[in-house]
């Protein structure tokens, strides 16, 4: 598949796949005349790269990551095993900071509406 059929199957940009290309994290080969093509995988790839950064992982962290993601169960090496447990560490740590800040923003929301009301 070509970069902009990529582009269009994962809403990432054109800009963005070649990026991935450029730090390691996609793959692809190049026809004769220098267009990139991408096999099937670079889909679900691009989706997982995507969601990765969507949490606030780095660029160098995806990177070092992607070659250890197996989706057959089998085991990642334990020093990948402590990177991922550190990521799932801020992550849950950023998700409570969220839920929080939600509930803060609901309880404004819900005391202004409140307080309308009694207008």
């Amino acid at each position: 598949m070509r970069i902009g059929e990529l582009a269009e199957q994962t809403g990432a940009s054109v800009r963005s796949l070649r990026y991935y290309e450029k730090q390691g994290m996609l793959s692809s080969e190049r026809s004769a005349s220098g267009q990139r093509h991408y096999g099937e995988d670079a889909v679900s790839r691009v989706v997982l790269i995507r969601q990765f950064f969507a949490v606030g992982m780095n660029s160098t962290t995806i990177a070092a990551l992607l070659p250890h993601i197996k989706n057959n169960g089998e085991r990642c090496p334990p020093q990948v095993l402590r990177r991922l447990v550190s990521e799932l560490e801020r992550i849950d740590t950023q998700a409570e900071d969220l839920a929080r800040a939600r509930r803060t923003l609901k309880g404004m929301v819900e005391a202004t509406q409140e307080a309308m009301r009694g207008e």
